[in-house]
């Protein structure tokens, strides 16, 4: 599901399970979202991509490959503050159209000469036409105590990340999600948000509508652990939660 886990029903995405069928199936997907989103063609944002969705029953501890994946760091070359680089290559035609897509009307002298950009997760989201949005405010430890949330079963949802970029250009920043039932995984999902430019207002990131499963196997207790990171590898959030998927609704959700 995308917070819970990117999973969805026979017809398309499960998680490894469904009581007619116990096929794993996999879809690759990313989603743009609307203007002043995360992912569209404005400034400070690049086009997404594609990232295969892999399955699979292992350890509830992250496997090697993982942790291998993780520890992985893109070489990105030198790191420049805003301000160096708005002055570097004026001359540069295709530079300057390429510098004024990326920056936009990004406050030189608010964001100073910080080289690290701050993402800062403000809120997610889960948004379904079944009911009002559940709007989940972020600890400020980044782990929710006790449940969550909880989903109801065979229904269609989709997340909405609200966040902050500040300081400098957040390159590649991605969304990973992991989610296990009684220790067993049983979902793995990596998206690529894209990369933006620091500004006052918030961007927003909204994934593919998912639909949960269903049945009497689906139902139940589980536990994810949701990150950000960025091509630098730098994590600005880790979440570890529990959720519930049930027959109905839960009356009162945070908000």
């Amino acid at each position: 599901m995308s917070l819970a886990l990117q999973i969805a029903s026979t017809s398309k995405r499960t998680m490894g399970f469904d009581d007619n069928d116990n096929d794993a199936k996999q879809d690759d997907s990313t989603k743009l979202s609307d203007p002043k989103k995360a992912g569209d063609e404005t400034p400070g944002v690049d086009a997404s991509s594609g990232l295969t969705r892999k399955m699979s029953e292992t350890s509830i501890c992250a496997t090697e490959e993982d942790d291998d994946e993780e520890g992985r760091k893109i070489e990105l070359g030198p790191q420049y503050t805003l301000k160096e680089l708005n002055e570097k290559d004026k001359d540069d035609e295709s530079l300057r159209r390429w510098k004024e897509q990326l920056l936009g009307d990004v406050d030189f002298e608010a964001v100073g000469e910080t080289l690290e950009p701050d993402v800062k997760i403000v809120s997610l989201a889960i948004k379904s036409a079944e009911r009002p949005d559940i709007v989940l405010p972020v600890p400020e430890s980044g782990n929710p105590k006790g449940l969550w949330f909880t989903l109801k079963e065979g229904s269609r949802y989709s997340l909405l990340f609200t966040f902050q970029v500040s300081n400098n250009i957040v390159s590649g920043l991605k969304y990973t999600n992991t989610v296990w039932k009684t220790g067993v995984k049983v979902d793995s999902t990596k998206e690529m948000i894209g990369t933006f430019s620091p500004q006052p207002e918030p961007y927003y990131h909204e994934m593919q509508e998912e639909t949960t499963p269903s049945g009497i196997f689906a139902r139940g207790s589980y536990s994810a652990r949701s990150r950000f990171v960025d091509d630098d590898n730098k994590c600005y959030l880790e979440i570890n939660y529990t959720f519930d998927i049930r027959k109905d609704w839960k009356e009162e959700q945070p908000a």
